[in-house]
């Protein structure tokens, strides 16, 4: 079952390092406007574009398997059929702590193995307004 409450999505809010797949390099999109934010707010953001060389001034892996260092979450921005293969992506690594699905981004079978694995899921749910009403 994904995070919902308020005690859960404050604890995964506290997490530090967050790669963003589908970060975008377009003033104005959402993919590039949250994680802004999120750098604003202090955290440490990966971008994860295979056709972005650098975003925010932070290098851009072109997936996730080639992102160093752990990762506490992944933020996809990325359509929901795309999400099974991230899931995937995630589970070859072995220290990512969660997955969160953007705001509109939902595959409630990719969630189920994500969780089955041990990693705590937030879906259909923007980290911006989130973080805003719980930590801001």
């Amino acid at each position: 079952m994904p995070v919902t409450d308020e005690a859960g999505l404050r604890e995964i809010l506290e997490l530090d390092r967050v790669a963003v797949v589908g970060c975008s390099t377009t003033p104005g999109k959402d993919a590039h406007e949250i994680p802004k934010y999120l750098i604003e707010q202090g955290y440490d953001v990966v971008p994860v574009n295979p056709f972005a060389d650098e975003i925010f001034g932070r290098e851009a892996y072109d997936s996730l398997a080639d992102v160093p260092g752990e990762i506490d979450i992944v933020d996809v921005f990325r359509p929901s059929e795309e999400v099974s293969g991230i899931v995937d992506e995630v589970l070859d690594r072995d220290d990512v702590e969660v997955v969160w699905l953007q705001l509109g981004i939902h595959d409630d079978e990719a969630v189920e193995r994500a969780e089955a694995a041990g990693l705590r899921v937030v879906q259909d749910r923007c980290m911006k307004p989130t973080h805003q009403q719980l930590l801001g």
